[in-house]
C-alpha cells in the first residue's frame, strides 16, 4: 500500500519492486502482442481508512490540500457503504469531495502507466470503470451499519440557525467523524420565522414556493436565498467530510392547504393536470387527519391520488437536488402511523438517483409488529416518544429494546439496504428545554452513571447513535463517553444482541446480609389498552357486548368467557351529527363509532396526544372532549380487529405483569466480530446492588461451549481473571458494568 494505493505483493510480483508496480509486467505482455489488465475493487480499503493515509493530489504530486487542510483517506471512506462481499476489504469513497475524486483520479494515472499504447487507452478506461463498479451496482446499501450524526433538536430546539448549524457540523467533522459520526442534521421547523409569538404549532408563519413546498426561512438561513434552499448547505455539509440530513413532518402544510396552492408535475415541471383539471392542495389534502400535535401545522396527503403523490415526488426530488442525504419523517409512525404516506416516500426514494437515507420519527406506542410492517420501507424508525436528560426517560427504553431485539428486528432488511429500530438521541452536553424557544443554555441532567448506562443500552440494541448536545461546547467526559472504542465497536459489529434473565441481582448492604431477587419474579398484573398493526393475530379478540339505544359495548371475547376476570369492555357510541351533517357525511361515518370512558359520555378515547411526548410520559391512550376527528373514530371489523380510523392501527388488550426487575436490575450479552463476548449489566434500582452470573450461564445463552473467559469491565478498566468462573459486580445506582471477554 502506497498512500492508501493498493500495489502488487512484492514477494509474488518480484518486478513491482522500487515502485514499479505493474509495468515492467505490462511491457512484457505488451511484448507478446496481448492487452494487459487488473481487477480492482470498489473505493478505497480499510486497511488504507483505519491507517488514515493522506490523500495524492494527482496534478501537484503532494498531499491533496483543501479549505487549507490535508486530507486523508477518513475524509473521504464511506463506511456505511462497504462492498458487502468483503466488508473488511473496501468501501466506498464520497465523490462529492474533491479529495474523493483526487484519489480515484490517482488511479487512474498509475493505471494508464500500465496501458503505455495509445490505443489501449479506451480499453482501460472501460475496464477502470467496471472495475471501479464492481461491488458498487449489486450493493449500494443504505445504512449498512447503524447511522451516526449530530442533531441539532436537543440543543436548539427548532431555532437554530445556518451559522449556529454550520459550526456545530465544523465540529462533528473535526471531532466526531473519525469516531464514525457522518450526519449532520437539521431538526424541524427549519421553514418557520422566528417572530415573537411564534411556536412549535404557529399557523401562517412558515416560508413556502409556489408549490406549496417548504423552503429554509431566508433570515434564519441566508444561503437559501434565491431558489438555492439548502444547496449551499449541504456542499458546506459536504465539503466537511460529512452527509446533510433534514426533518420534514407527514404530508403537506396548513398553510400550504389553505392558500390552495397548485401542485407541481415533477416530470413535466409544470402544474399537474389529470382529468382537464390543474390539481391544487385542497384536492390531495386530508384535513380531518392533521398532525395531533401539529394540528395548525400539517396534514396527510391522499395517497391514492396521482396528484398526491406527484406532491410527495416533488418535495422529495427537490430535497435530492439541494443534496439531502438524510430525511427525518415525523408525525407518520407510531400512534400517528400512516403506511401509506411511509411507502410512498420509500418507493420515490428508491426511484431517486441519489441515495437517501430514510428514518421515522417519533415512535410513541409503537410495537414489534408494526415495526415489521414499516422495516422494509426505511433504514430506521423511533420506537420511543422523545428521549430527554431524565432517568424515567432512560428507564423506559428497556422494555422496548428487549421487545425489539427477540423480535429480530435490530438490523433487518430496510429501504435499499438495512433498518435499525432507534431508542432516539443522546441529551448529553450542552442542551435546550423543549418548548422554550431558545437554544443551549443548561449541562445534561444526568449523572454520569446514568449517561453510561444510557449509552451503553443504546449500543447493545445497536440503535443509531445521534448526539444532541452542542458540539461547540462540549466537554472531555462528553466526548471520551460518545467515542469510547468498546461502545462503538458493538454498535456497529456485534451480533446475537439479547436481554438475558440467568444474573442474580442482591441489594448490597455492605455485609453480608444481602436481600436477594432474581431476574423474573412476578409481583403484579393490570389489563391495559394497547395499539399494534392490523395484521398481528393479536389484535383479533373484540366483539359487540350489550346494546342499548343509546350506548353499546365493544368487549374483548376471551374476557367475556373467562371466569377468572371481570369483563374487559369499552363503551360506544354513534357521533352526533346535525341534521346538515347527516345528510352530508352519512357515508363518511357509516359504521364508525366513539370510544368512550368510564362514567362519562363526554370524554372519548384517542390514539395520539395533543402534544410530543417523552418516553416516560408514554400513555397508549387519552380522554379528551368528544369531536368527531379521525384519531377518535373507530371502527369494527368482521374479523374482531377493532381499528381506529386516523392511524390504521388496531386495538388489543395486554396484561402488563409487573417484575421485580422492572425496578433492580437487567443483563444484556452480544457476541463481538472478533468472537469477544459483551456483557452489560444494568442497575435500575435507587440503591447499590451486586449483580452477579454464572460464565457458562452467559455463554449458554449464546449456544456456545465456552467456560473460561477473561477480559476487562469497561467502565472501571478492572481485569476479569481467567480462572474467575462468576461475574460479578457491584454496580451504582442506576448505572451499569460493561465487560469485554474473550472465551475458551
Amino acid at each position: 500500500m502506497n498512500g492508501g494505493r493498493l500495489i502488487p505483493d512484492g514477494g509474488g510480483w518480484d518486478s513491482s519492486m522500487s515502485g514499479n508496480g505493474f509495468k515492467k509486467v505490462a511491457k512484457k505482455v505488451h511484448d507478446l502482442g496481448l492487452k494487459f489488465g487488473i481487477h480492482v475493487m470498489r473505493g478505497i480499503s480499510v486497511q488504507a481508512y483505519n491507517a488514515n493515509t493522506p490523500i495524492l493530489d494527482p496534478i501537484k504530486g503532494g498531499a491533496f490540500e483543501s479549505s487549507g487542510r490535508i486530507w486523508r483517506a477518513r475524509d473521504i471512506g464511506m463506511t456505511d457503504r462497504r462492498c458487502k462481499w468483503m466488508q473488511h476489504g473496501f468501501m466506498s469513497v464520497n465523490t462529492d469531495l474533491a479529495a474523493g475524486r483526487a484519489f480515484l483520479r490517482q488511479h487512474s494515472a498509475v493505471a494508464m502507466a500500465v496501458y503505455v499504447l495509445g490505443p489501449l487507452i479506451f480499453f482501460f478506461s472501460l475496464l477502470l470503470r467496471r472495475g471501479l463498479s464492481e461491488c458498487v451496482t449489486e450493493n449500494q446499501e443504505l445504512a449498512s451499519l447503524p447511522p451516526r450524526g449530530w442533531n441539532s433538536y436537543d440543543s436548539f430546539d427548532w431555532v437554530i440557525n445556518e451559522k449556529d448549524f454550520l459550526q456545530n457540523a465544523e465540529m462533528v467533522s473535526k471531532r466526531l467523524r473519525a469516531h464514525g459520526y457522518e450526519y449532520a442534521v437539521v431538526d424541524y421547523l427549519w421553514y418557520r420565522k422566528r417572530e415573537k409569538n411564534a411556536s412549535r404549532d404557529s399557523e401562517g408563519l412558515d416560508v413556502i414556493d409556489e408549490w406549496g413546498r417548504l423552503v429554509p426561512e431566508p433570515r434564519r438561513w441566508p444561503s437559501s436565498k434565491d431558489g438555492k434552499g439548502f444547496k449551499e448547505v449541504a456542499k458546506r455539509v459536504h465539503d466537511l467530510g460529512l452527509k446533510f440530513g433534514i426533518h420534514v413532518m407527514r404530508g403537506i402544510s396548513v398553510q400550504a392547504y389553505k392558500a390552495n396552492t397548485p401542485i407541481l408535475d415533477p416530470i413535466k415541471g409544470v402544474a399537474f393536470e389529470e382529468s382537464g383539471r390543474i390539481w391544487r392542495a385542497r384536492d390531495i389534502g386530508m384535513s380531518d387527519r392533521r398532525c395531533k400535535w401539529m394540528p395548525h401545522g400539517f396534514m396527510s396527503v391522499n395517497t391514492d391520488l396521482a396528484a398526491g403523490r406527484a406532491f410527495l415526488r416533488s418535495l422529495y426530488q427537490q430535497y435530492a437536488e439541494w443534496g439531502v442525504d438524510f430525511v427525518k419523517n415525523d408525525c407518520v409512525f407510531g400512534d400517528d402511523l400512516d403506511v401509506k404516506e411511509i411507502s410512498a416516500v420509500s418507493k420515490i426514494l428508491k426511484e431517486l438517483d441519489r441515495p437517501i437515507v430514510y428514518s421515522l420519527s417519533p415512535g410513541s406506542i409503537v410495537t414489534p409488529n408494526m415495526g415489521k410492517e414499516v422495516r422494509s420501507f426505511v433504514n430506521m424508525y423511533r420506537i420511543t416518544g422523545d428521549d430527554w436528560d431524565t432517568w424515567k426517560d432512560v428507564h423506559y427504553h428497556f422494555n422496548v429494546a428487549r421487545d425489539f431485539a427477540a423480535a429480530n428486528l435490530i438490523g433487518a432488511e430496510g429501504l435499499n439496504g438495512k433498518s435499525w429500530p432507534d431508542m432516539d438521541m443522546l441529551p448529553l452536553g450542552w442542551l435546550t428545554v423543549p418548548g422554550m424557544n431558545r437554544g443551549p443554555f443548561r449541562k445534561c441532567n444526568l449523572t454520569l452513571a446514568e449517561q453510561r448506562t444510557q449509552i451503553t443500552l443504546w449500543s447493545m440494541v445497536k440503535s443509531p447513535l445521534m448526539f444532541g448536545g452542542d458540539m461547540r461546547k462540549i466537554d472531555k467526559t462528553t466526548l471520551k463517553l460518545i467515542t469510547n472504542p468498546t461502545i462503538l465497536e458493538i454498535d456497529h459489529f456485534s451480533q446475537n444482541n439479547m436481554e438475558i434473565l440467568d444474573f442474580i441481582s442482591t441489594k448490597d448492604t455492605g455485609s453480608s446480609n444481602r436481600i436477594s431477587s432474581h431476574s423474573r419474579k412476578l409481583k403484579d398484573e393490570k389489563n391495559v389498552l394497547s395499539l399494534t398493526s392490523c395484521k398481528d393475530h393479536k389484535a383479533r379478540g373484540w366483539v359487540i357486548g350489550s346494546h342499548d339505544e343509546e350506548l353499546g359495548q365493544i368487549c374483548w371475547k376471551d374476557s367475556l368467557e373467562s371466569k377468572d376476570q371481570s369483563p374487559f369492555c369499552l363503551y360506544r357510541r354513534r357521533p352526533l351529527l346535525t341534521s346538515k351533517e347527516k345528510s352530508i357525511d352519512k357515508q363518511q361515518y357509516q359504521g364508525k363509532f366513539l370510544l368512550l370512558g368510564k362514567n362519562t359520555k363526554d370524554f372519548c378515547l384517542e390514539t395520539s396526544t395533543d402534544r410530543k411526548l417523552t418516553s416516560s410520559e408514554l400513555e397508549i391512550s387519552s380522554l379528551a372532549s368528544c369531536k368527531r376527528n379521525a384519531n377518535q373514530m373507530w371502527e369494527l371489523n368482521h374479523n374482531g380487529t377493532l381499528v381506529n380510523c386516523y392511524s390504521g392501527l388496531c386495538a388489543t388488550k395486554e396484561t402488563m405483569k409487573a417484575t421485580a426487575n422492572d425496578a433492580e436490575a437487567r443483563a444484556w450479552i452480544a457476541i463481538g466480530r472478533k468472537g469477544q463476548i459483551y456483557v452489560a449489566f444494568f442497575n435500575l434500582s435507587s440503591e447499590k446492588r451486586l449483580i452477579s452470573a454464572k460464565i457458562k450461564d452467559l455463554v449458554g445463552a449464546l449456544h456456545l461451549g465456552f467456560s473460561r473467559c477473561k477480559g476487562t469491565e469497561i467502565w472501571s478498566g478492572k481485569d476479569i481473571k481467567p480462572a474467575e468462573r462468576l461475574l460479578s459486580v457491584v454496580v451504582p445506582s442506576h448505572g451499569c458494568a460493561l465487560f469485554d471477554l474473550t472465551c475458551n
